[in-house]
């Protein structure tokens, strides 16, 4: 699936969406920081993010509650691969080593993460 990329604030949104799973517009504006964007702003990014194939919705009479259709996990992980491609050549080693470099994540910590995947092997 060629997944589209989302705007600032179409990934708050979805965020906010991912954390309550499923949620009518009050539900997801209540979660902004003040100053709180504006009821309008919010409901053309939902509709955005419908149109991109992010979000559905069931009706309630006159109401909308949104709930995503791409999980957080699937987003991330087609972020991560997009990120490593365009950036490092592909390469994740170059990534992680991009990481260490710039005091992203510790050796220490490097081989902490080792030893966890190891011992799920």
């Amino acid at each position: 699936m060629n997944m589209n990329k989302l705007t600032k604030a179409e990934e708050q949104v979805m965020q906010y969406l991912w954390q309550i799973e499923k949620g009518f517009l009050k539900d997801v504006l209540e979660l902004f920081p003040e100053p709180k964007p504006h009821t309008n702003t919010i409901s053309t990014i939902l509709k955005i993010l419908m149109e991109k194939g992010f979000v559905n919705y069931k009706t309630f009479g006159r109401q909308h509650e949104y709930f995503p259709l791409i999980s957080k996990e699937n987003y991330s992980g087609k972020s991560i691969r997009s990120l490593v491609k365009n950036y490092f050549e592909g390469s994740y080693t170059n990534a992680v080593s991009f990481l260490v470099e710039e005091n992203e994540i510790s050796v220490k910590d490097l081989e902490l993460l080792l030893n966890e995947l190891k011992n799920k092997e």
